[in-house]
């Protein structure tokens, strides 16, 4: 390949830092107002255009990100292990690029939609659309899902491959890149849900579809324009091997006994050439340890000391490296039953915002359905600044640690958090839907019924306590999984958020097709339906989680480091307060 050619030692790498991080930031920021862009209006866009039932487009809304979450393991994969960083990420921007103008031809195409619903005295006809029509939508939703698997797992580590962590100024152009590309996100989304949505919404879809594609191209432009000054690491092959040898070797001696002291007379090599730190041993999934048992089977390299088989004899340390990729599992189970409220919440909100009052104080100026979502992203920004200005030195001065309270615990708080939520999401529905069979408006909804008159802005306190809870959960979740993980996993780990979200979605769309075929609660018309009572269920199913959650933290044991005996300490603790 042409990376391998390119560097064959470290002397030879030319960090370019600050001069690549134009061409790697724009590319993000176009990136994200295209995708983005594109996909948070969906659902008013199948059920407007090409007017599908709200519970189908429920389902592929949830499917298309759920799939697009997923296949970022798979990204993740490819690129540490055959293809690289670059090559993927161009390979996925491209494909993105293409799915955005396949979506942008089926607005601007007549051919490619249905026609408009046609006028009757009782209600509007609408056309569904053809086999040819969804074939051609779900295909430019098939290059966004390559897109997005590409790009999500890669994109953060290429910029950060591009200075030198062993220099001072390299080390600090890794944190300010950290800083800038989560700025640029948070841009990006913003102005995806409020200028482009409105686009969409009060002026045309195409122009709408096509003001994302055409960032989208911008970014492809300007990521290969950067080409020639890139830093671009040669794979060297995936650490899932390693846990695969792992549970095999472990399995091959399964009727072998543990010895007395195993922490002293387990096989330890170590290469000269690792990244991962050195762990202390641990007594949880003892099992795995039997895989560094040596035997008179087993033999030794005698030029390095590494096992001959490691398919059949492993370190101790890279068994607990395994270990501690396991211990973070029941975590992330947790993790993915909470972003069930989320991903309903956002889904379910638009649809109460379409059959509420929209208008915004006594203007002519309507809200459109999907920008209450913002909401959630503006109740974090505010908030995050407040915790780590304010509360924070108070929180340290209080329980003498560093960190204030454990990641463990802050997760904990915004599980409980996605509780009030759903009661208060409840509660605030069940007002809608009263008012609207009482004092509806003269308005109605197409294809739905009649528009409440409570105003939308009743919507605003549940979004802004969903965006509390995922201030709290979403940010130490990913915080967990990059310190818990060992240093080689961590692109496994990264893709742990997204997979998690696409179990989410999967979780989403099953509970939503359950409920809607055995309960009249997720209706056409909300007003005919009990969609409070909906969110009351999943206010059941978090309580359920957070209960599993406390059980798994007060089981967990925090990953420490060979040799240091406070964590050493630490470590046969349980981290957590319950």
């Amino acid at each position: 390949m042409e990376e391998t050619n390119k560097e064959s030692t470290k002397d030879e790498i030319k960090y370019r830092g600050i001069r690549a991080m134009p061409f790697v930031i724009g590319n993000e920021t176009f990136e994200k107002l295209g995708t983005i862009g594109s996909s948070s209006n969906l659902l008013v866009y199948l059920t407007s255009i090409f007017h599908l039932k709200s519970i189908t487009a429920t389902n592929i809304v949830n499917i298309f990100n759920g799939t697009c979450n997923f296949g970022t393991l798979l990204g993740a994969f490819l690129s540490d292990t055959y293809f690289g960083r670059y090559n993927i990420l161009g390979f996925a921007s491209v494909c993105s690029f293409l799915g955005m103008l396949v979506l942008t031809l089926t607005a601007a195409v007549s051919k490619f939609h249905p026609p408009e619903c046609g006028n009757q005295e009782t209600a509007p006809v609408c056309v569904g659309p053809t086999a040819r029509q969804m074939t051609f939508l779900l295909g430019g939703f098939g290059l966004l899902v390559i897109g997005a698997s590409g790009i999500r797992p890669c994109s953060l580590a290429f910029g950060a491959d591009q200075f030198d962590p062993n220099t001072e100024s390299g080390r600090r152009g890794v944190m300010s890149f950290f800083n800038w590309y989560y700025f640029t996100r948070t841009f990006a989304v913003m102005v995806s849900l409020t200028v482009i949505v409105y686009v969409q919404s009060n002026i045309s879809w195409s122009l709408g579809l096509a003001i994302p594609t055409i960032t989208m191209f911008l970014s492809c432009a300007l990521f290969f324009v950067g080409t020639k000054i890139y830093v671009r690491f040669v794979p060297k092959g995936s650490p899932l091997s390693s846990v695969a040898q792992v549970l095999v070797a472990a399995f091959k001696k399964r009727h072998l006994q543990l010895p007395e002291q195993p922490c002293f007379s387990l096989f330890n090599y170590v290469p000269s050439n690792s990244l991962n730190s050195m762990l202390p041993y641990t007594n949880q999934f003892r099992f795995l340890s039997k895989a560094a048992v040596k035997t008179p089977e087993d033999h030794i390299n005698s030029s390095d000391g590494s096992a001959v088989d490691p398919w059949r004899l492993c370190s101790i340390q890279q068994v607990e490296e395994v270990k501690c990729l396991l211990r973070v599992i029941p975590i992330w189970v947790a993790g993915t039953i909470y972003y069930v409220s989320v991903v309903q919440s956002q889904n379910y909100v638009i649809f109460q915002a379409l059959q509420s009052d929209n208008r915004l104080g006594h203007i002519n100026f309507h809200i459109p359905p999907a920008s209450f979502i913002v909401i959630s992203m503006l109740s974090i920004t505010i908030w995050l600044p407040i915790y780590d200005r304010v509360l924070l030195p108070w929180l340290r001065k209080f329980t003498g640690k560093e960190d204030g309270i454990t990641l463990l615990q802050k997760m904990g708080i915004g599980i409980f958090l996605s509780i009030a939520t759903m009661i208060l999401s409840g509660i605030v529905e069940d007002k809608r839907r009263t008012l609207a069979m009482t004092r509806p408006m003269l308005q109605m909804t197409q294809g739905k019924g009649a528009v409440s008159s409570m105003s939308g802005l009743w919507l605003i306190p549940q979004m802004a306590l969903a965006g509390l809870s995922e201030a709290f959960t979403l940010i130490s979740e990913n915080e967990f999984f990059y310190k818990q993980c060992p240093e080689n996993m961590r692109s496994i780990a990264a893709s742990f958020f997204f997979v998690g979200m696409a179990g989410s979605s999967y979780l989403s769309s099953f509970l939503t097709s359950v409920v809607h075929k055995t309960s009249s609660w997720l209706a056409e018309d909300l007003n005919k339906g009990k969609l409070d009572s909906f969110y009351y269920l999943i206010a059941g199913l978090e309580i359920l989680n957070l209960g599993y959650f406390l059980v798994c933290a007060k089981w967990y044991k925090y990953k420490g480091r060979a040799g240091d005996n406070k964590v050493s300490e630490r470590t046969d603790q349980n981290e957590i307060v319950i």
